[in-house]
């Protein structure tokens, strides 16, 4: 061997030990702007949409197979929808299933986290025609991303759907019960959540979407998500719920629902319409 090949084997050596360089993040912008969607499992999808009427929420459209509905999206916003799914066999677990986030740039943040080694699946286009893809959280579940495109199911049902009645007209955020809490907040945080602990608890933002609240909490025997939606007043919430025969319990400035499944709706007093400061904010949000 040429002394001089050995001098490149040895700089090859070298170089083969620096550190690797992290991926650059997106720009707010680009990255999670939002919460897309929520998915429920639920046991009988029409008696779920009627209570989700009482809420003021409207079925924007379904999916439907040989004449059996297998998918219900009810409008929260013309950003924002909780998804259903019929539960098919008793196997089946009912409640929440998974989140989507909305991402400015679905392509940049799906590069991101593969560089990061998140291993997401590839950014593909879904049956309503928006692009999506997911990965799994250190506890077996699903998170999933999306960009609304031009045309889709969701982005001409903009400015329709959206009940006149509707206690609250944004959801921002949920509490969720966590069993493996260190892992779960270094999920988030390689997602781009910046982690805060509250009380022993683990609350997370992001800069595209700085009013997003979602906190991680142990897990404890029968412990289940609490999705958060804000409201000017506590008391006249409670009231209209009342009035529309839900069971709604208040608390000062916390008013606790549940849907048919046990599902836990939680309505908080800000005191002003906080859907203003959405950062996609439309006016047909109003």
């Amino acid at each position: 061997m040429t002394r001089m090949k050995m001098r490149w084997m040895a700089i090859l050596a070298l170089a083969g030990t620096w550190p690797a360089i992290s991926a650059q993040p997106p720009a707010p912008a680009e990255g999670i702007i939002g919460i897309a969607h929520i998915a429920f499992r639920v046991s009988d999808v029409d008696r779920e949409i009627s209570f989700l009427g009482k809420l003021g929420y409207e079925e924007a459209f379904a999916f439907t197979n040989a004449g059996k509905t297998n998918e219900v999206f009810v409008k929260v916003n013309d950003h924002q929808f909780i998804e259903l799914y019929p539960q098919t066999s008793r196997t089946q677990p009912l409640g929440w299933m998974h989140v989507c986030y909305e991402a400015g740039d679905l392509n940049v943040l799906q590069g991101y986290y593969a560089k990061e080694g998140l291993n997401p699946t590839r950014v593909e286009k879904a049956a309503a025609g928006n692009l999506i893809f997911h990965m799994s959280d250190p506890e077996g579940g699903v998170t999933e991303f999306t960009q609304y495109m031009p045309g889709s199911r969701h982005t001409v049902d903009r400015g329709q759907h959206l009940g006149m009645g509707r206690v609250s007209t944004e959801l921002i955020g949920f509490d969720l019960p966590v069993r493996e809490g260190a892992a779960m907040k270094e999920f988030y945080s390689d997602l781009g959540f910046e982690p805060d602990e509250v009380n022993g608890n683990v609350r997370l933002t992001t800069p595209g979407a700085p009013d997003l609240h979602i906190e991680l909490h142990p897990a404890r025997p029968g412990s289940m998500p609490q999705f958060l939606f804000p409201v000017p007043d506590a008391r006249r919430t409670a009231d209209a719920l009342r009035a529309a025969s839900v069971n709604a319990q208040r608390d000062d400035k916390l008013v606790f629902v549940q849907d048919p499944d046990g599902n836990k709706f939680v309505f908080i007093e800000t005191g002003e319409e906080h859907n203003s400061l959405l950062p996609w904010k439309h006016k047909s949000d109003q």
